[in-house]
């Protein structure tokens, strides 16, 4: 090695080292992602508990409960869609627990034409997992028509006088009921394609400086 290749190789080193640590933390970032994943599915599997006093919108996101009480009258239509039914609408009904208090239930989905359908309501022990969606409407409701396009519990509650306290239901014991949905955790994990691309970077660098002190030393021989 002569002084010419000093400085491309200190360069060369310094810029793989910066893009391998660059993919080392995506893997980091991936082991971490999956175990949030695993987390959120093991809770949303768990046995049911009752329902908090004051479930924290944290600690208790995705939580599985036990809900014992009466429907009641009265519901909130969210414009949503599932494969069975097609377009169609979230159906949420207030829900007396034995204790008096009055939460949120997302029964499920039912099809257009079942919107303003008379239904059964649903009464006994009920399982699901508590959500918190978004706070704000995405759109402002069209509450002439019973239309909303988003679940802030707070918005629903005050509709509905109960609590902003949600549960979706997992499952439901009548034929003739709004069919459950399961709930979708959105967490995008694409930290491994992220890894493999620092990675490669890292790879081309290297070849890129090899092919410089190879034309380095070709020249100063």
């Amino acid at each position: 090695m002569n002084k010419r290749m000093i400085a491309p190789v200190i360069f060369g080193l310094v810029g793989i080292a910066i893009l391998v640590s660059l993919g080392n933390w995506q893997v980091r970032r991936m082991v971490w992602k999956e175990g949030v994943l695993a987390a959120i599915d093991a809770r949303l599997a768990a046995p049911g508990v009752p329902v908090p006093e004051n479930p924290d919108r944290v600690e208790d996101l995705y939580l599985s409960v036990i809900a014992e009480g009466e429907m009641g009258e009265g519901e909130v239509h969210v414009l949503s869609s599932s494969p069975q039914t097609g377009p169609g609408y979230r159906i949420i009904a207030p829900f007396t627990l034995k204790n008096g208090r009055r939460i949120l239930i997302d029964r499920g989905v039912v099809g257009e034409a079942d919107k303003n359908a008379a239904r059964p309501l649903e009464n006994g022990v009920l399982e699901g997992n508590l959500v918190w969606m978004q706070d704000v409407p995405a759109f402002p409701p069209d509450l002439d028509k019973n239309i909303w396009f988003s679940r802030p519990p707070a918005e629903l509650a005050e509709v509905l006088d109960t609590e902003p306290v949600l549960v979706v239901l997992r499952q439901t014991s009548l034929a003739g009921g709004p069919l459950p949905m399961a709930i979708g955790v959105n967490i995008p994990n694409s930290h491994f394609g992220y890894a493999v691309t620092w990675y490669l970077f890292a790879l081309v660098w290297a070849g890129m400086t090899l092919y410089l002190l190879i034309r380095i030393k070709r020249k100063t021989a």
